[in-house]
């Protein structure tokens, strides 16, 4: 195929590979796309998960917050996928720059990624939001109703939720990374959040790589190939 060989020719040769991933990176892992609205949603929520997943909502109704959240967002089990690992690879070569991610599940880090953006935050942070201590997911998971930290205040994920502004450091960082590198690859994503995909506008190379399940408009792609995220890097 001529576009593997394309992309196996700029692997090769650069030293600043930027990764741009959302939602389907993740899927290979088994961590559905929480946007992807199906049935069990209408059955055990009143709400869609973008509701729920509001500043304001979990403001308002933290209960069933929390309990969409447990369920839905802390997939704890899930192991990184042929993507995660070959990107975590690259940089360990020295060829890959950083990972610029929309996805909050750590995988990246999971599979032994160190400079890893995370323009959504992570489940794998939470904080008293009167003290400021540090929760694990797990003691989130292992918690009843509306968590609340030893001092009595409520405990927040650091994740960045509807309503709610990214992280200023995040965005410079995630701005520089993309703008230096010399091939920019964005997988698994439809590029239709904002801010976050608005930062791959920064890029100014001529190797602007595409690799989805289906055709992204409007990327300004110079090399678009069609297929799950983890088999097509797991083939360069």
């Amino acid at each position: 195929m001529e576009a593997m060989e394309t992309l196996r020719q700029w692997i090769e040769t650069s030293g600043s590979i930027v990764f741009f991933g959302g939602a389907g990176v993740s899927t290979e892992s088994g961590i559905p796309d929480f946007r992807s609205v199906d049935g069990l949603y209408h059955q055990k929520y009143d709400y869609p998960p973008e509701t729920i997943l509001s500043h304001s909502f979990y403001k308002s109704n933290p209960k069933e917050f929390w309990r969409f959240y447990r369920d839905k967002m802390l997939c704890l089990d899930a192991q990184p996928n042929p993507a995660h690992l070959r990107l975590a690879q690259w940089e360990a070569e020295g060829k890959l720059r950083a990972v610029v991610t929309q996805n909050i599940d750590g995988l990246h880090q999971k599979a032994g990624s160190k400079t890893v953006w995370e323009l959504h935050g992570s489940v794998h942070r939470n904080y008293c939001e009167r003290c400021g201590k540090f929760y694990t997911a797990e003691q989130i998971l292992c918690s009843e109703g509306i968590p609340r930290c030893t001092c009595g205040g409520p405990i927040k994920p650091d994740v960045v939720l509807y309503e709610e502004g990214l992280s200023q450091r995040v965005i410079e960082e995630s701005v520089r990374a993309i703008a230096e590198a010399d091939v920019l690859i964005i997988g698994g994503t439809s590029l239709v959040v904002y801010p976050a995909a608005g930062l791959v506008r920064y890029y100014s190379g001529d190797k602007l790589v595409v690799i989805n399940k289906t055709p992204l408009e409007n990327a300004g792609a110079d090399l678009t190939i069609m297929g799950a995220i983890g088999e097509v890097l797991s083939a360069v």
